[in-house]
């Protein structure tokens, strides 16, 4: 049933206590004449129920006739729920200090009545014991406490709305970053285009670094690009924000899901940045608007009488609080990224077509690879590293001679010295060559000295030592191209016969020997 609006009811009460009949209040308001009727109706017969207590004033009205019918009788008095001795008393209030205990521990309006009729023998209804305990709490609101922490305790982030920015002619609103240290309220302001972890981590630093110290503990709301998942309880950090948190010695900690006031310092801060500095303002770029925000948090944030603390902000944060921040690392975080890897079945992982080995126990298990500027880190599931490479240039390979397995490191070294003395044997430049290319290969390259020598057997010395003089100098360490330069040296040159040698006897020697051999007489004819 649709129902009349406020207004439109004490239209109707108001015009009926006038005196007007009901089909002048229907045409005069523009609604049916049984409707006008209707809420008269309801009017006398469902007296609104006093919450105040207050005693009935005589002036007043009496109840609102009927035109055309007779005066109905008084309603009846109202029920009062505040203890007042005038009109119907709460059945409620002879337990009022039991009521007003149960709601303090908060306890709910139903189980307050069960306790009512099981322990103190309450004959009411719930709905008494429902509007006897929605008054007390609006008259008893349960306050807020402030949070108030020592000098270099905490910080506070979030993220807001910065000034409009022209690009190429037109218009996009950066996001407005804003950190706020929660006792003297110094802040750091700073816009970027997109929220993404590289950001708010270069921001976070930034605002450290002009700080000249770090806070203990750092709050933020729950952003995809800090928190991997949200939990009050256990929240799952972002892995490279961790690692940053580590770097600088500080905490990150999460607020509650949908509850800003737990980090109402910046919550206030951002509106006042918002507010203050950027509202209505246009500019050409990012840098310029980041400009302006560093000298508006100069001149204006940082001289301002704070209106909770009463001081001057800029004054406490260099008497009080500069001191007592953590100390800045001697270095700024570094820049890299990372991804997850499979562990190959020989040791290696693969990345940007570079090899890098892992302990044996990782074989066919997945890890996390870090690349920075100069270093590759490998790290287990528990973000603990494993293993530590320079970076290698692509199809090359890094190992670590302690990631070979034990049993069969001992046995794998024996033969490769082995093979690397047999080719030294061939020649300076096949020796040179093939220690080189197993410092690059890694294990893989005692297969490549099987090949190496085979090829010893089948091409002459010199040949073999002028392809590995010319691998040599261009840095190429695969078989294939040993054979392509030994391919381009042509075919090998055939043998030379030699009329003398020291070690063959001369056919005189047996000339002397053998004369008949050499001489044959001549058949005489009879």
């Amino acid at each position: 049933m649709n129902e009349l609006n406020v207004n439109l009811q004490h239209s109707i009460l108001t015009l009926a206590g006038n005196g007007w009949s009901n089909r002048r209040i229907a045409r005069e308001l523009g609604i049916n004449r049984e409707t006008v009727g209707k809420y008269l109706v309801l009017a006398r017969s469902k007296p609104a129920i006093s919450t105040t207590g207050s005693e009935p004033d005589p002036n007043s009205k009496p109840a609102i006739p009927i035109s055309g019918s007779e005066a109905e009788p008084s309603p009846k008095p109202a029920i009062s729920t505040a203890g007042s001795t005038a009109g119907r008393q709460s059945l409620c209030q002879p337990h009022s200090p039991q009521i007003v205990a149960a709601v303090a521990v908060g306890l709910s309006a139903q189980r307050i009545y069960q306790d009512l009729v099981c322990e103190h023998g309450f004959t009411g209804s719930y709905q008494a014991v429902k509007r006897f305990v929605r008054h007390l709490r609006k008259t008893q609101p349960v306050p807020f406490v402030r949070m108030e922490v020592e000098p270099g305790a905490e910080a506070q982030v979030d993220f807001g709305q910065g000034a409009w920015v022209v690009v190429d002619g037109k218009r996009k609103r950066p996001h407005l970053f804003r950190v706020v240290l929660s006792h003297s309220r110094k802040g750091y302001s700073e816009v970027v285009w997109r929220q993404t972890t590289e950001s708010f981590i270069r921001c976070l630093e930034n605002s450290y670094r002009h700080f000249g110290g770090v806070p203990k503990t750092t709050v933020i709301d729950n952003l995809r690009a800090a928190v991997t998942r949200a939990d009050w309880y256990d929240p799952e950090i972002n892995p490279k924000v961790e690692e940053f948190c580590r770097h600088y010695g500080t905490v990150i900690m999460p607020t509650r899901p949908a509850m800003p006031r737990h980090k109402g310092k910046v919550e206030a801060g951002v509106k006042y940045g918002q507010n203050n500095a950027v509202k209505g303002r246009l500019f050409t770029s990012l840098a310029e608007q980041n400009l302006f925000l560093a000298d508006w948090e100069r001149t204006v944030a940082d001289t301002r009488i704070h209106g909770t603390t009463r001081q001057q902000v800029i004054k406490v944060f260099n008497e009080v609080e500069r001191a007592k921040l953590l100390p800045l690392p001697s270095s700024l975080f570094p820049v890299f990224e990372e991804a997850p890897r499979s562990v190959h079945r020989d040791g290696y992982v693969e990345f940007q077509r570079a090899y890098y080995s892992v302990p044996p126990e990782y074989v066919g298990r997945q890890v996390w690879v870090r690349w920075e500027s100069q270093l590759v880190r490998v790290f287990n599931q528990r973000r603990e590293q494993v293993a530590l490479h320079a970076r290698a240039e692509p199809g090359k390979f890094a190992t670590d001679p302690l990631h070979v397995h034990s049993p069969y490191r001992r046995v794998v070294q024996h033969n490769l010295d082995y093979l690397l003395d047999r080719a030294r044997l061939i020649g300076k430049h096949t020796g040179s060559w093939a220690e080189a290319m197993v410092q690059q290969r890694g294990p893989i390259g005692t297969r490549v000295l099987h090949g190496l020598l085979s090829l010893a057997g089948k091409h002459p010395v010199a040949a073999l030592e002028s392809a590995t003089e010319k691998a040599l100098h261009h840095g190429t360490w695969r078989l294939r191209d040993l054979r392509t330069l030994l391919e381009r040296a042509g075919p090998s040159p055939q043998l030379d016969f030699l009329e003398t040698h020291p070690l063959i006897r001369s056919l005189d020697a047996y000339e002397a020997l053998t004369p008949d051999c050499f001489n044959p007489q001549p058949k005489t004819c009879l």
